[in-house]
């Protein structure tokens, strides 16, 4: 089908903290890239985006810095959306989900779905700080994911391996608050109904084959597990957000997930708010023949394919998702980017050290972006494709180019006169790229698109490099004109094409050209520049080299990271708040026997061990594979807390846990008698 407008999201950063590598390419350089390619196209597009300021994480980041939530959203969007602007994400409009138009909207849209009976009023047990004296939101409380046994999974999501979760559903869960165990409480919320919706949402994916398969996956897993899809809250029990416009909702704000979406909308309708016509962000959000794309990273599909088009579907006035390209994670030098750990590359410092090289690092994510499964940065990497690709290959050709058309002819662009067969050869094949780069974008395959743009630089770099024409315009100046006004071609339509990918590389170009900015059309020709043209003197160098000395300056930087993490750690955990002697006496703590060890499979730290405890002979799942082998658990001789309520972890009933030591490091050993002849089933007091 095709469609009369586009309208292209780009998730909503959260506003408590900088944009980092791993957020750009995930989401920020692709829709970028598809919004500029449009544009260029001459299509309706309009890009969305802005800060996500509401949700639990902002109050925690807050009381942190000891400053307000307000001032942590107003620092941190003012961080984000002036490093956007600097790097060249050409957003139509940068909002905020803080705005009074976004309050409006996302009231407005709640109270149109609660009016037409689209949510359940549920009374449910959620987590309670009996020490903060308040209800704990999902990020508030962590625990160990029943997935993949990591400990440091937050209550709507493990970040491990990427399940969404639900608070009940973490193993030893404690409040980030006070660090103590949470109890459950009721309180009233309102849910949308995903079950009762399950058929709609699935029928919407099943008209969409052409999705990614990362995409389709991880939503036909939720739609297809054992419970299929749950009721979720829209609600939550918090003071900083959007107030749920109901009666009886006091203390209560909308859940961020179902107001952040909404952002989108909102964002649309600031766009459009001082212009002559207003009302025409309706036609982006409820015209049929608007397509809605969103870009996002993976720990997103969720929230964008299953939930906010549920939401839209309750609602009834908008259109769905056509697309949802969403990308996987980057790593950064072989570990997984973390805010928390500062492991990171944030680009508002990038943008100090590496000043006007907005491109290269554009060009290096969209090289390695994670399509389809999970791509690391490094910065020799970075190195080497600006040295090796952009400086070798595409700069020298321009800087070739524009040197001799100055130092031979004045920069004068000299006339073609006689063509050889290869040089038909060469503009064929220089015609052909646009389309190429085309049919990837077309596609959502984004480093595709980039290898088909950087082949165009490498035809004129070769074409240039094999015909000599310093060496040729002794003998044959005529022959030479020919050459070189084929490469001034190709050096236009590389500018056209480049435009998507690096923007201020393009307008750099067409400035040393001498021409205003071409479109996508114009990119199939191969006479855009006419012949006695003049071009602009003394052509700059669009890529100078990146010497050691600097990539060592910030390989420097995340050694001395590492190093502060560690020392960092060398600190133990303060004790726990203090227990009565009959609390203590309740743990039935008993000398046992590893018999028998396995690791659980698709887990990184669980081991399913079997233990004489002297009582009997039971399982136990244990979080120690990490640090010892099935071969080094058996024989050992460990302390177990025996009358542990059984939990069932990974589908397999474990009865009681090992204790064992934890140091600064975080590394695990094993905590047994001193005695071998302390039998199993000894007491430990």
């Amino acid at each position: 089908m095709a469609f009369k407008r586009h309208t292209l999201t780009a998730a909503l950063p959260y506003a408590n903290g900088p944009v980092h590598i791993g957020h750009l390419a995930g989401c920020y350089i692709p829709a970028d890239i598809y919004a500029r390619y449009l544009r260029s196209k001459g299509e309706d597009v309009v890009f969305i985006c802005g800060s996500d300021e509401h949700g639990s994480g902002i109050t925690i980041k807050a009381k942190e810095e000891g400053i307000t939530p307000q001032q942590v959203v107003d620092k941190y969007h003012k961080i984000m959306g002036d490093s956007f602007k600097e790097f060249g994400i050409s957003f139509d409009v940068y909002s905020r989900t803080s705005a009074k138009i976004h309050h409006e909207t996302a009231s407005d849209f709640f109270k149109k779905v609660y009016d037409k009976g689209g949510f359940t009023e549920q009374t449910t047990d959620q987590y309670y700080d009996e020490e903060a004296k308040q209800f704990l939101a999902d990020r508030y409380i962590v625990g160990t994911c029943p997935k993949c046994g990591n400990e440091n999974a937050y209550g709507d999501q493990c970040e491990k391996c990427g399940t969404s979760l639900n608070p009940t559903d973490l193993i030893n869960p404690h409040s980030r608050l006070s660090g103590s165990k949470p109890q459950l409480k009721q309180t009233k919320n309102w849910f949308l109904p995903l079950d009762k919706l399950s058929p709609q949402i699935r029928e919407f994916l099943e008209k969409h084959p052409e999705w990614k398969t990362n995409v389709t996956g991880q939503c036909k897993s939720w739609l297809d597990s054992g419970d299929g899809l749950q009721p979720r809250a829209m609600t939550r029990d918090l003071e900083w957000g959007i107030k749920v416009p109901v009666e009886g909702a006091e203390g209560k704000v909308l859940y961020v997930w179902f107001d952040a979406p909404i952002g989108y909308i909102s964002a649309t309708k600031e766009l459009f708010a001082n212009t002559a016509t207003p009302e025409k962000w309706e036609l982006y959000w409820k015209d049929k023949e608007s397509r809605l794309i969103h870009f996002i990273g993976k720990d997103n599909i969720v929230f964008h394919c299953i939930i906010f088009p549920a939401m839209l579907m309750e609602h009834g006035e908008f259109i769905l998702p056509d697309n949802v390209p969403a990308n996987e994670f980057l790593n950064l030098e072989g570990d997984k980017i973390s805010t928390s750990k500062k492991w990171a590359v944030w680009l508002h410092e990038y943008l100090i050290d590496f000043k006007d090289r907005q491109d290269v690092l554009r060009y290096t994510l969209s090289a390695n972006m994670p399509e389809t499964k999970d791509n690391d940065f490094t910065w020799k990497d970075f190195q080497t494709k600006n040295n090796s690709e952009l400086a070798d290959i595409y700069g020298n050709f321009v800087n070739r180019v524009l040197v001799l058309t100055n130092k031979n002819y004045n920069g004068i662009v000299p006339e073609a006169s006689e063509y050889t067969k290869g040089d038909l050869l060469i503009l064929e094949e220089v015609s052909k790229i646009p389309d190429a780069i085309s049919s990837s974008l077309d596609k959502f395959r984004f480093r595709e698109a980039l290898g088909e743009m950087m082949n165009l630089a490498r035809i004129g770099n070769k074409y240039l490099a094999d015909q000599e024409p310093w060496k040729l315009i002794k003998t044959d100046e005529k022959r030479v004109r020919t050459i070189m006004n084929i490469a001034i071609q190709i050096a236009a339509n590389l500018a056209i094409v480049c435009e998507p990918f690096l923007p201020h590389t393009s307008a750099r170009l067409f400035k040393m050209l001498n021409i205003s900015p071409l479109k996508w059309a114009h990119a199939k020709n191969t006479g855009n520049i006419s012949t006695g043209h003049k071009i602009n003197e003394n052509p700059e160098i669009l890529f100078s080299k990146i010497e050691d000395v600097e990539i060592q300056v910030q390989i420097d930087r995340l050694e001395t990271i590492k190093k502060e993490r560690a020392a960092a750690n060398v600190s133990f955990s303060p004790a726990k708040p203090e227990i009565s002697y009959d609390d203590f006496a309740k743990m039935d703590i008993r000398v046992g026997t590893i018999l028998e060890a396995e690791r659980v499979p698709k887990t990184d730290k669980l081991m399913k061990l079997k233990i004489d405890t002297g009582l009997d002979q039971r399982t136990v799942v244990s979080g120690i594979a990490e640090w010892y082998t099935p071969e080094q658990a058996i024989g050992k001789k460990v302390s177990i807390l025996v009358n542990l309520a059984p939990r069932k972890i990974k589908n397999i009933e474990s009865k009681g846990m090992i204790l064992m030591a934890e140091n600064p490091q975080g590394e695990l050993s094993f905590v047994w008698p001193e005695k071998d002849t302390t039998g199993n089933g000894s007491i430990i007091k």
